[in-house]
């Protein structure tokens, strides 16, 4: 394999434990890195947690418990959701890691060789919620006086002697870089907040805290450990190798992170990285958020889904299928029982599912189980294949451009196709009329859903590999992969298969009670 691709979520907070946007996260990163690897990418998945700042500490002065020991448990949670979700990372990184602690230090230092950290003291607004710091004029006032965030966040004043980084240094490279890289920033909502941001003028960074000492300790600077989102940015170029020389894989290719912290990964984390005379990343995409039946969610207002949940009701590839096709990506997009139940039934088992267990179950019982040759001996099967590739082709387009639900959109014109196909050739019809017929519609449709199974495998790869099992494919997942993107031993006329299993099982509603 070649062509590198690196690809991260945002390393999760885990000052609790996961909720449903933290696994929608997962989810997207996980199908781009699989689609990736389909298309011969020598691909690198990182997600992993965010286990320093102030959050952590509270929580665990507020439990009781000592704060890496809140880490280790919470932490594992977000593990643990990964392997439940099916998660294909090739890394977990924590940042408690003696590697991360390394890599921090090494680009605190190079900062500092560059002239861009000062010593001063910090007086302001600071969000412990968002880990932030926030100019008066971003603030707006709340109830009962009190200070919020633009995230709504409540925000405290602070105090203290700290670090600096000269962020307004770099306002102009920045307007430089975003102008040579019109796409580095997507979707474009999000460039355009980034560029009215930077264009309103930078201040300097506060990136030291001395009010506690759960951090990465800043070089030579004793009492100082360093703001959390330092620490934080950095997992990406620790997943790298650094601070030895990057691997092949650095620059990332793709940062997949929530809209909220845009910034923070669109100025503070290039600017740092120009500062350390370090490549950045090609792309940062902010996807939107979730929505509990049109409502932000929670813990309040007890609207909170936890994804383990869902999953165990729904089952794992109904719950990612649904995610990335209704949600349009990198907008805002609601959920609820009924659309989950709605989506899969309609497109997974009415649809693809019935699809392929009417086919396989006809060829088991009428063909003793021996897939036949698609002969294309008619001009309808020629075109039922163009109809497929077509649709195949828009899924493949629309996916790398990260137009998740349009892919997906496309990708449902093929299994349309193959279904308008069987029913008018009616294959039943011709076993008792024209039985050389039948087998070359049931070798036609064999085709098709075979490439509709493993176009898809990104979205649904648990219910794509079974499938493809089902088709005498060998190998499961995307270990099986070729080079080319393709699984690496096709077998085709001639192979029995065993009397099929359905697929993707008809849903029902199952209220989740909240997290």
């Amino acid at each position: 394999m070649s062509d590198p691709f690196y690809i991260t979520t945002a390393i999760h907070y885990p000052n609790g434990r996961p909720h449903i946007g933290h696994a929608y996260e997962m989810i997207a990163a996980d199908a781009i890195a699989r689609f990736q690897r389909q298309a011969g990418r020598d691909v690198f998945f990182q997600t992993g947690t965010d286990e320093h700042g102030l959050k952590m500490v509270k929580t665990a002065r507020d439990r009781g418990v000592e704060v890496r020991d809140l880490a280790d448990e919470m932490s594992g949670y977000f593990r643990d959701m990964a392997s439940i979700l099916n998660i294909s990372c090739d890394r977990f990184i924590r940042t408690v890691e003696p590697q991360h602690y390394a890599a921090s230090q090494a680009i605190w230092t190079a900062m500092r060789d560059a002239g861009d950290l000062y010593l001063d003291r910090y007086e302001g607004w600071y969000s412990v919620r968002d880990e932030a710091f926030y100019e008066e004029k971003e603030l707006t006032d709340g109830e009962g006086g009190v200070r919020l965030s633009p995230q709504g966040t409540p925000v405290e004043w602070t105090a203290e002697e700290t670090w600096f980084f000269r962020l307004s240094k770099y306002q102009q490279p920045l307007l430089d870089f975003y102008a040579a890289n019109p796409d580095f920033i997507q979707p474009d909502s999000r460039r355009n907040e980034v560029l009215r941001f930077v264009e309103g003028g930078l201040t300097d960074l506060s990136v030291s805290r001395t009010s506690f000492d759960w951090g990465v300790p800043v070089p030579d600077s004793p009492g100082h450990v360093m703001y959390v989102w330092v620490d934080a940015l950095t997992n990406y170029l620790t997943g790298a190798g650094y601070p030895e020389a990057p691997n092949r894989y650095w620059p990332a290719a793709l940062h997949l992170i929530g809209k909220d912290i845009v910034r923070f990964h669109a100025v503070y984390w290039p600017a740092f990285l120009m500062s350390a005379k370090l490549p950045l990343p090609q792309k940062v995409f902010g996807h939107g958020f979730l929505l509990n039946r049109g409502e932000k969610m929670s813990k309040s207002t007890g609207n909170v889904v936890d994804p383990i949940k869902l999953a165990e009701l729904y089952g794992v590839d109904a719950l990612r299928y649904f995610l990335l096709r209704d949600i349009s990506f990198g907008q805002d997009g609601t959920f609820s029982d009924e659309a989950i139940v709605t989506r899969a039934n309609s497109d997974l088992a009415n649809s693809f599912g019935n699809l392929a267990q009417r086919t396989l179950s006809f060829i088991a019982k009428n063909l003793d189980g021996v897939l036949p040759d698609d002969g294309r001996s008619d001009p309808a099967d020629a075109t039922l294949l163009a109809a497929v590739g077509e649709a195949i082709e828009g899924y493949r387009m629309a996916f790398a451009d990260l137009s998740l639900g349009q892919a997906l959109e496309a990708w449902m014109r093929g299994v349309f196709a193959c279904n308008q196909y069987i029913d008018v050739q009616a294959p039943w019809a011709l076993r008792k009329t024209d039985p050389e017929r039948m087998h070359a519609v049931l070798g036609t449709l064999v085709r098709a859903i075979r490439d509709l199974a493993i176009a898809i495998e990104p979205v649904v790869p648990a219910s794509a590999a079974t499938l493809l099992g089902q088709l005498g494919q060998a190998g499961q997942g995307h270990d099986a992969l070729g080079d080319d993107g393709w699984y690496v031993e096709q077998r085709g006329a001639g192979f029995r298969i065993a009397p099929p299993t359905p697929i993707f099982p008809r849903l029902t509603i199952a209220e989740v009670e909240p997290a």
